[in-house]
């Protein structure tokens, strides 16, 4: 395997590559991937999972961060949103922020857009809609992690869960695997794949601030702190307004629990929230089939990834020795 891997990326002064082409350099390089891929597809085929059952429980940082959305006090504002382009330097939508037509359409998280807001009509004051935010959850056991299989995913102590572009190939489980349908893919860069979503302002909270979403919303439905202080805040809400909100705190225990959590005035599905998680972190539930699936669908994906995250640092090296 080691002389297959040796030979697929190449030595220095063993291919002649153009100097100063680097659409020719990529395409060389691409080709020296597939060809690897095939040469040990064989002997993938021939070898049996047999890691899953090890995998090592994970019940979050006790001292993570969170957020707490407040349903009944968003107003739609849309400025969440406007100051996640800003923080993550995104491009100035379509539709202007104080622009409401957006309201008449559904939303997901895009690779321009990491949070959106949607509105829904309210069953107890059709005067007076509610409006919820959507962005990544940040779950305690992320499923886009554990699906993952070159570990692209990081779950960090202060609660957020990062993706890491330089190791991603494109697979995508990530996407099928997460409970709330958040991780976007940037299908315009088909030869650098990325996955794209909200890190709760990883960046921020390390130098003590808050996520931007939640500084700049006018009515204080965001609220940012420990998640444990976040949860005591929400069911003392609760408790004091019996008639203002169900009994019920999103996100508490669903899969495992989030780091972003939401209390409301109406049932979580009649606002499109994904109803009758399980309690326990998705992993949980496939750790009998995943010892039992083929190497091919495992050990394939983390090789294939690992070649192409070598190609592609070699494609940097040759890149800067070009450039000199």
């Amino acid at each position: 395997m080691d002389k297959i891997l040796k030979n697929s990326l190449g030595d220095e002064g063993t291919t002649e590559e153009p100097q100063n082409e680097k659409d020719n350099t990529r395409k060389i390089s691409r080709r020296r991937f597939l060809g690897t891929v095939a040469a040990i597809g064989g002997i993938s085929l021939i070898g049996s999972y047999k890691d899953a059952s090890a995998y090592k429980e994970f019940t979050g940082w006790p001292n993570r961060y969170g957020c707490l959305t407040d349903l009944t006090e968003c107003v739609g504002c849309r400025s969440c949103e406007e100051a996640c382009n800003e923080a993550n330097n995104l491009p100035k939508p379509d539709v202007p922020f104080d622009d409401k037509s957006v309201f008449n359409e559904k939303r997901r998280p895009t690779v321009q857009a990491y949070t959106v807001v949607n509105r829904y009509e309210n069953p107890k004051d059709a005067g007076k809609p509610i409006y919820r935010k959507i962005q990544c959850n940040h779950c305690n056991e992320p499923a886009c992690a554990s699906a993952c299989p070159i570990h692209a995913y990081t779950k960090t102590p202060e609660g957020a869960v990062l993706y890491d572009p330089e190791k991603c190939f494109g697979c995508r489980y990530c996407m099928i695997a997460c409970p709330f349908y958040v991780p976007a893919y940037d299908y315009a860069s088909p030869l650098e794949p990325k996955i794209v979503k909200c890190v709760l302002c990883y960046g921020r909270i390390k130098n003590g601030d808050m996520p931007a979403c939640a500084e700049a919303c006018p009515v204080g439905a965001i609220t940012f702190g420990k998640r444990s202080d976040l949860i005591k805040l929400a069911r003392e809400k609760i408790m004091k307004n019996p008639d203002r909100y169900i009994d019920h705190i999103y996100g508490e225990h669903e899969v495992g629990g989030t780091s972003w959590m939401y209390i409301s005035g109406v049932p979580f599905e009649q606002l499109d929230f994904p109803a009758n998680l399980p309690k326990k972190p998705l992993i949980e539930q496939t750790k009998g089939f995943l010892s039992a699936v083929p190497v091919v669908f495992t050990v394939w994906p983390a090789l294939f990834g690992m070649i192409y995250a070598a190609l592609r640092h070699r494609e940097e090296l040759e890149k800067e020795k070009n450039q000199k």
